[in-house]
């Protein structure tokens, strides 16, 4: 079987688990990763080599590869996507992740160790579902989300461009966290979260807004 040659951008702490997906994928081939620290390029890095930075990739002539981007920052993920459109992504999902048959994936999208995905839910691209988050029923999370380690969702939850769930927040049935917003480690959300707010605690509770970093 042939295997799809994979470039990963980024070379930190989030792309070791990236790489440990793919590695595990059993259909995807790293060639090399990507990653804007002058220092780093031409090092290893969990075994591979950094190529280069972004302007490497932007005068890539060798044979089609498609790219994941291994960045946690969900605004850092949507520029670099917005400039390397000439390119494919490729879907990671960790073997021991749970997905239901009817469920949509984006193009790369990351979903990690232990994350549950029940039916009927649909998930963007270049969202990131990571180690053991739960999405029920008839989720919709849109493009660029990071739903952090241990988050759990109820069914119907919506969830807006960009937003980051922290580390065991829970959001119930029927909710919506609008685009751009934060939600605290261990909040627990009972009721719509406009877009572009921080909200946090039991229950969750805005206390400020969130200007959207400068493309």
């Amino acid at each position: 079987m042939s295997l799809q040659p994979v470039i990963v951008y980024g070379a930190g702490g989030h792309a070791k688990v990236v790489i440990d997906i793919l590695e595990l994928a059993g259909h995807l081939r790293i060639i090399g990763l990507i990653d804007d620290d002058p220092t780093k390029a031409g090092n290893l890095f969990c075994g591979y080599k950094v190529l280069g930075d972004m302007k490497t990739l932007l005068e890539w002539h060798g044979d089609p590869v498609a790219l994941v981007l291994a960045i946690g920052d969900n605004h850092a993920r949507s520029r670099l996507a917005g400039r390397l459109t000439r390119f494919q992504f490729a879907t990671a999902v960790h073997p021991t992740a749970t997905v239901a048959q009817n469920v949509l994936i984006g193009e790369g999208t990351v979903v990690m160790a232990h994350a549950v995905i029940n039916p009927g839910a649909v998930i963007g691209n270049h969202a990131i579902v990571n180690t053991g988050a739960i999405v029920d029923h008839d989720c919709l999370i849109s493009d660029f989300v990071h739903l952090s380690p241990g988050v759990k969702l109820g069914g119907h939850v919506t969830i807006g461009s960009k937003a980051h769930v922290g580390i065991g927040a829970s959001v119930i049935n029927d909710v919506g966290i609008g685009a751009g917003s934060i939600i605290g480690a261990g909040a627990a959300v009972v009721e719509d979260i406009p877009d572009g707010v921080l909200a946090v605690g039991v229950p969750a509770r805005v206390i400020k807004a969130i200007e959207e970093p400068h493309q």
